[in-house]
């Protein structure tokens, strides 16, 4: 089994749940998946899961993002995008003072209203299936945080903004959001995802460079002999937690190391008293990464968060 992150660039017309499919047939692996769901008219970074680093996909979810947008003025649709009904169109009479204004007041934490067509899930069903089927239900308005707004052009009735926010942040409810605020509407008309914690754009690859690597990376062995260590474009598991600093456990204690145990500070070759601060990344002598690990101040030892071994 191969495993570790792929920097996908997802490009327009493929959903997220494609890319992990011609990924499956790609590197011939089950044991895959992506880290947080783009629209199909969006492009960007798109990490993507394999084997036993499939256990980081819901951290990667969790993590900050940036993306760079277009917002059009004037018009209002039922998806919140080009792609949409329009349901509004209106002139826009705002003077880019009054748009940069208005765009800068949404940095901080806001309470944003997800829209109808979302993936998001009520009583089991997802919004979107219901939006298309005509259905609307209530929602509950939730809290994100847009940490960085940078405009970057303004030649209305479009603006092109760079924004970073929490995860949960939809970018075209912001420019709606924007729009209703300036009293002349407004949706999102494209969207790139540059950025979701280390994995830049400028470094992602499409999936026809991917498959090229592996034609050429995997050198005609089997798939049975495939090695995470021979393709290029797979970073490593630990590569997601560089922020935690490194402790390494004493080869006699491989077992229990191995069986998820507990880890007291004894048994790491070199300890640190100040890895008692935060998480720590853990690995056996010959370097193998097995797992988070946080200090218990109860009973002196180390938990193990997530076991990747």
């Amino acid at each position: 089994m191969i495993n570790g992150i792929i920097n996908v660039y997802k490009e327009k017309g493929y959903t997220s749940f494609d890319v992990v499919a011609k990924l499956r047939g790609i590197l011939k692996t089950k044991k895959i998946g992506h880290t947080g769901t783009l629209d199909p008219d969006a492009e960007g970074v798109l990490p993507v899961c394999l084997g036993k680093a499939t256990k980081v996909c819901d951290l990667l979810t969790d993590k900050d993002k940036e993306y760079e947008a277009v917002m059009l003025l004037g018009i209002v649709t039922d998806t919140q995008d080009v792609s949409g009904a329009v349901l509004e169109q209106k002139e826009v009479k705002v003077t880019e003072a009054e748009v940069q204004n208005a765009i800068m007041s949404f940095i901080g934490e806001y309470m944003q209203m997800p829209p109808m067509y979302s993936a998001l899930k009520v009583n089991g069903k997802k919004l979107c299936d219901l939006a298309r089927a005509g259905v609307t239900v209530e929602r509950a308005a939730r809290p994100v945080r847009i940490l960085d707004i940078t405009i970057l052009s303004v030649e209305l009735p479009r603006v092109r903004m760079r924004v970073a926010c929490s995860k949960g942040t939809y970018i075209r409810t912001l420019c709606q959001d924007i729009g209703e605020k300036l009293g002349c509407g407004a949706c999102m008309e494209s969207l790139l995802r540059t950025r979701v914690a280390q994995f830049e754009v400028e470094d992602a690859l499409r999936l026809s460079e991917i498959e090229a690597l592996v034609t050429k990376e995997a050198d005609g062995l089997p798939k049975e002999e495939w090695t995470s260590e021979q393709f290029s474009f797979l970073q490593t598991t630990d590569s997601v937690f560089l922020q935690y600093k490194k402790a390494i456990v004493k080869k006699e204690f491989d077992k229990l190391l191995y069986n998820g145990n507990r880890i007291r500070p004894e048994m790491f070759v070199a300890y640190d008293s100040d890895w008692e601060k935060d998480s720590v990344r853990v690995y056996d002598e010959k370097e193998r990464f097995v797992g988070i690990y946080k200090f218990q101040t109860d009973r002196k030892d180390y938990k193990p968060l997530k076991v990747f071994i």
